[in-house]
């Protein structure tokens, strides 16, 4: 690809160019659920609508819907130029739908520019249909090129069904990462490679993975500073300071270009990168016939298909607006995710007076979880981390959110049917 046709790309795709973030707008389509990988940093299934971080959505679309949509954000965003797909997933781990929604958008949207982001782990193999499908930025996250480093960074890599978190797992994951990164670049490709900044963990390594990446053909990398995730294996870890992500980002400017405006978007992130609409568009459009499910209240076209008991913590019966410890009852409510009846109020034991009590309280902590055995899920504003590991122990799910109950519940049972799918 020329040089000038690959600026000319990089100017109109806000990641690309600090400049472009204040003229055009991104959408995110969030179609890929299931993962390939277990990032220690990453938890998938804690979502709040007023949060921003990869990873969290408050939706799943099918590609008929996904392509819809982008029609309705269009007659709203005069700006729209990039369509990406960005997970909650992994891209490539979901290559069915995110190939059947880069065909739509080729075909109905061929003048917006397609973009994905991915682990890497399937990028070498997809490589060469990204290209032939029009793809011209890639985002790949590499956070080591250590294997036993990386140990410490995934839970587990998951290649071809087998799950392991051996250095010859993460060797494979480097080697795909690598390859892929090789294989897209060389046919002018644009590569962002993301990079997160896990203090006492990878910071020092970091100048290592940019140098490994540029020698693969990365064009631009991208520090992030860690953000601990509500239930991760990270959660304890402090955030990366603002500074020490800038000081980062200077020491390793001397081998590439530094992204420095980016705002770790969520997965269904739309609108300028500084100014994220997705909430405008959280409803449904109207689909093609025969391409969606035909109900616009419900965020998947899996839902309406299965029947969950749920338990949300309530106290005037609208907003999900109390710490689990807190609450004096459940609401608890039966939902296929469109619609919701209430069953009944239970009572239970306020066992939390306070951030000294909360995790201390065994006995009334053990009789509100019994309470609640016939559930599937719970969804609260907040929880301690004993009382979450207790009820997932008993295979309840936990939701924490801070929405209506509407759409609480609605992300309850989204959630509920990606653990299905992964």
């Amino acid at each position: 690809m020329p040089c000038n046709e690959s600026e000319l790309l990089a100017s109109k795709h806000p990641c690309y160019s600090a400049e472009s973030q204040h003229k055009f707008a991104r959408m995110h389509l969030p179609v890929a659920p299931a993962c390939n990988i277990q990032c220690n940093y990453c938890n998938r299934l804690y979502d709040c609508v007023n949060e921003s971080r990869p990873g969290v959505t408050s939706e799943i679309l099918t590609p008929a819907q996904a392509v819809a949509k982008i029609g309705v954000v269009r007659e709203r965003l005069d700006n729209l130029a990039v369509i990406g797909i960005a997970g909650p997933g992994d891209a490539l781990a979901n290559w069915e739908k995110t190939r059947a929604t880069l065909v739509g958008i080729r075909e109905q949207y061929p003048d917006l520019i397609p973009c994905l982001s991915t682990n890497g782990l399937l990028l070498s193999q997809y490589a060469q249909e990204l290209i032939d499908l029009g793809v011209g930025h890639v985002t790949v996250t590499v956070n080591s090129v250590d294997p036993m480093l990386s140990q410490k960074i995934y839970a587990y890599v998951d290649a071809a069904g087998v799950r392991s978190n051996g250095p010859a797992a993460m060797q494979k994951l480097l080697d795909n990462q690598l390859a892929g990164i090789r294989l897209l670049s060389r046919q002018g490709v644009l590569i962002k490679v993301n990079i997160v900044m896990i203090p006492g963990v990878n910071e020092a390594h970091i100048p290592e993975v940019v140098q490994a990446v540029k020698a693969a053909g990365a064009s631009l990398t991208n520090i992030m500073p860690l953000i601990p995730a509500s239930g991760s294996a990270f959660a304890h870890l402090p955030q990366t300071s603002n500074k020490d992500v800038s000081t980062m980002r200077e020491k390793c400017q001397v081998y590439l270009p530094q992204m420095r405006h980016c705002q770790q978007c969520r997965a269904d992130a739309i609108g300028l990168l500084t100014q994220d609409r997705s909430a405008e568009f959280r409803e449904l459009p109207a689909c093609p016939s025969g391409g969606c499910s035909g109900k616009k209240s419900g965020p998947a076209i899996e839902q309406g298909k299965s029947l969950f008991r749920v338990a949300v913590t309530s106290k005037y019966e609208k907003l999900v607006d109390q710490h689990f410890g807190h609450a004096e009852r459940f609401l608890i409510y039966e939902t296929d995710g469109i619609r919701s009846n209430l069953l009944e109020s239970r009572s239970a034991p306020k066992y939390c007076n306070g951030n000294g009590y909360c995790e201390s309280e065994r006995e009334f902590k053990q009789e509100n979880i019994k309470k609640l055995t016939d559930c599937d899920a719970v969804v609260t504003m907040r929880i301690g981390s004993q009382a979450k590991e207790r009820l997932l122990a008993q295979g309840i799910l936990v939701v924490e959110s801070c929405t209506e109950i509407r759409e609480g519940l609605e992300m309850a049972v989204q959630h509920l049917l990606l653990q299905r799918a992964v």
